[in-house]
């Protein structure tokens, strides 16, 4: 006869891993889409804030070579210059982006309501709190002083140009997880407002937690959205859900500040040796 035996954690949580930018800071994740917006507009191809949005997560070089595959731009693109977009575009308007976001991050580097709170409850029960960024990390260290001063410091930040490459690639978590030193990786749960960032946390083996309504599914800062009505406000809560669900988020709540029942359900689960 022959038997596999498998071996299964059974503890407690070890890790959070937050995204930034509409998750922790930047209701609405603002900052990243009024500069692409811009950096094309610039280029002589105006885009929409959708086409803005829609890589949102990546690294900021990938997002924009991303917008440029993008059919509706692609063909305003030819219309304008006679020819395809290509990698030298590319270049040059990542080029450009990366002083305009500069610029701009301290006006959009408000703390989430919420993040405060649950980072103390979640340090309380012994939980480190990594962090992950589609920011290069000249962008992040303005964030991470903006943070600061607000009262939020997590015990490690990692940026997409620290990594071979970002989301939805696992690396940024993992190396969360060196820094971090916390093991196993079912024991750390990454938490973000993009379809890519539950894609890395889930490649990389952690449990993942959606936030649908602070960050890019939704897209609306945090006036914006308290002036919606409570329909419009449902509908686009439905949406932005529907879509961390459908890309395998274990739990998919509003914001940050909503997440501590689902660590406490991630640990029940932990508990009867689930994994991710």
């Amino acid at each position: 006869m022959t038997f596999v035996y498998q071996r299964r954690y059974r503890g407690r949580a070890r890790a959070v891993v937050l995204d930034w930018a509409g998750t922790t800071m930047d209701f609405g994740c603002v900052a990243p889409a009024v500069v692409f917006v811009k950096v094309f507009e610039r280029a002589g191809v105006p885009i929409t804030m959708d086409e803005a949005r829609a890589p949102m997560g990546a690294h900021k070089r990938v997002h924009i070579r991303k917008i440029t595959e993008l059919d509706s731009v692609r063909s305003r693109w030819v219309a304008a210059h006679g020819r395809p977009p290509d990698d030298t575009d590319v270049t040059r308007m990542f080029a450009e982006f990366v002083p305009l976001q500069l610029e701009c991050l301290s006006r959009y580097s408000a703390l989430i309501p919420g993040t405060l709170d649950t980072v103390a409850a979640l340090r309380a029960r012994g939980i480190k709190i990594g962090s992950t960024t589609g920011y290069l990390r000249e962008m992040m260290e303005v964030n991470l002083r903006d943070a600061k001063r607000q009262g939020y410091e997590p015990d490690a930040t990692v940026c997409a140009s620290d990594v071979p490459a970002g989301r939805p690639e696992p690396y940024m978590c993992l190396q969360n997880v060196i820094h971090l030193q916390v093991s196993p990786v079912e024991a750390c749960i990454k938490i973000d407002d993009t379809v890519p960032g539950i894609e890395e946390g889930l490649n990389a083996g952690m449990w993942t937690i959606g936030l649908a309504i602070s960050g890019n599914e939704v897209g609306l800062s945090l006036g914006e959205w308290t002036a919606l009505s409570a329909a419009e406000q449902q509908s686009r809560r439905e949406r932005a859900s529907d879509r961390m669900r459908r890309a395998g988020a274990h739990h998919v709540v509003d914001t940050i500040a909503d997440v501590l029942p689902c660590v406490d359900d991630i640990e029940a689960r932990l508990g009867r040796g689930d994994r991710p």
